[in-house]
Formats: C-alpha cells, structure tokens, sequence
C-alpha cells in the first residue's frame, strides 16, 4: 500500500511540475511578445521623428546651398563641369563650344598665412571659329586662375555682407595660337555678396588681368576688365534661379572689344546617396558689342557640379 501510493505522490508531483512548466513557458512568452509589441510600438515614432527631422534637415542644407554654389566668396569645394554651346556668332556661320573643367577649393588660415582663401582655376577645351566660313579647331585654351583672400569684417552673418580680394593669373596653355592669347598676364581681384534679403543673393567678381610677357613676337597687349554681376533666387527644396553666368568685358585699350552680355537660368542642388550635386543650365545673349570681331551671339550653358560642404583644405 505504502508502495503504490509514492508512486501515485509521485506521479501527481511530476504532473504537477509539468503543468507548472507550461505555464511558465506560456507566461515568459506572452513577456517576451508584449516586450516586442512596447519596443515597436516605442520605436517606430521615434523612427519617423528621425526620419521627418533628417529630411528637413536635408531640405535646409540643400536651400543653403543652393545660394552658396553662385557665391564667389562662400568657402564651398565644387568640381564643376560646364559646358558653353553658341549656336550663333557675329562675323562667322561657325557653331563654337566651350567645355570647362573647374575646380574651386577654400583654403583655412594657416599660422604663417592667417587669412581665408578661395583659389579657382579654370580648365579650357575650346571650339573656336577661324573665319567668316563654318570651320572650326578644337584645341586648348588659356588656364585660368584666381586666388581671394576673405575678409573677416564684416561678418556676413551679422550684416549680410561678405567680400574678398586677391589676385587673378592668366597661363598660356592654348595648343593653337588662335584659341589663346598667347601672352602671360596678371591683375586685380575681387569679389563680393550681399544676402540681406530673404532667398535672395546678389554678388559680383571683378578680374582684370594685365599682360607682362608673351609667347609670340606679334601677340597683342592684353588689358581687360571682366566683371561678372550676378544674383540668384532660392526657390526652395534646392531649387533656385539665377543671373550669374554672364561677364561683361571692357578692354582698356583704344578701339579694343567690349561686350555685354545678358543671362538667366535655373538650377537645383540635390542629395545623391550621400553626394551633394549642383546642376544647372542658362541662356545668354550678347546685349551690346563695341569694336568686337567674331563674338557669341546666342548661347547655352550647362553646369554639372560636384560640390563637398565638409571639405576645406588644412582643416
């Protein structure tokens, strides 16, 4: 007797543990998927509060910059592509291009050198016409060099006024005579921008570069101010419109060429995986010519730009 009932105080014991283990497992389960539930339930608004701020954060960087890939005085590394289509010339039937390698880098004060700096160059394939026919040679152009020191005063922050100075280089690197000026020249710059209206930039850069040497016995004397006015509308989401792509040029010498042309356009900055890219296009017409042989009179203009906010060289 004694024997059968252990066993059956056993047996009820074992059943007991077993029933008790289920319900321990069915309540560690209904935990754990009430745990998941509360963690999801608590992450996904915060997710989509993180995803919302990181597109307006977006949204402003792209505004932001939106104003500054037109500014000569904003320290912003581009790499632009550019692109100049003249469709039409005075003096010639020829159809001439331009396409541009630019590379612009800001430069942070250094301790032997404590001033800001923005250096450009500009790297030429020209299309040019060689008479009053349809033909055209394709060579290299003349490089192109500016270096602005930035002014720390007065802070455009503050009063919305920025301005910079410095040096403009001209090299002669056409591999044609005729696509250059075959002379060595250097001269004044300078450059400036004001953003004291809301999305609106205005702004100018002034070169005059001065020839001092020559490559050929008969290259003419170079002495030529190129002005460059310009202003820029923020439109919102990166997209602006803009007047910056025109240089009038005004040759000091008697009975030397003097252009005006006229330009708009629009562009827009976006965010590609990471990437901020500028692309833009314009069109420009010469509004007044003086003295001048064989000039654009209709052109199209393209921009492809790479553009590198967080990049300064030194920082």
């Amino acid at each position: 007797m004694s024997i059968s009932r252990s066993s059956k105080d056993g047996g009820c014991l074992l059943l007991s543990s077993i029933v008790l283990a289920r319900g321990l497992r069915k309540c560690l389960v209904a935990l754990w998927t009430c745990a998941v539930l509360i963690t999801l339930v608590w992450e996904t608004p915060a997710q989509g509060q993180s995803s919302a701020a990181n597109k307006l954060s977006l949204k402003a960087e792209e505004d932001e910059l939106a104003e500054e890939v037109n500014d000569p005085t904003a320290m912003l590394t581009q790499v632009r592509f550019l692109d100049f289509y003249t469709s039409g010339n005075f003096q010639t039937s020829a159809q001439t291009n331009n396409a541009l390698l630019q590379p612009i880098i800001p430069v942070v004060r250094l301790s032997f050198f404590p001033v800001e700096q923005i250096v450009r160059l500009t790297f030429k394939l020209s299309t040019v016409a060689t008479g009053p026919g349809s033909h055209t040679i394709t060579e290299l152009a003349d490089t192109q060099l500016y270096d602005l020191f930035q002014s720390q005063w007065p802070n455009l922050d503050r009063i919305k006024v920025r301005w910079a100075i410095g040096t403009t280089w001209v090299f002669p690197t056409a591999s044609d005579p005729r696509a250059g000026a075959n002379a060595w020249r250097v001269g004044p710059a300078a450059a400036g921008a004001f953003a004291g209206v809301p999305n609106l930039w205005v702004g100018f850069l002034l070169q005059d570069p001065i020839s001092f040497a020559y490559t050929q016995p008969g290259a003419k004397p170079q002495s030529a101010m190129l002005f460059q006015p310009g202003f820029s509308y923020r439109l919102g989401a990166g997209w602006y419109v803009k007047s910056t792509d025109s240089i009038w040029t005004v040759n000091w010498r008697r009975n030397s060429p003097t252009t005006i042309p006229i330009s708009l356009g629009f562009g827009k900055v976006w965010n590609f995986k990471g990437q901020m890219l500028d692309t833009w296009t314009s069109g420009e017409w010469m509004a007044y010519r003086q003295f001048a042989g064989i000039t654009p009179m209709y052109t199209v203009r393209f921009g492809f730009n790479f553009v590198f906010p967080d990049f300064v060289l030194g920082r």
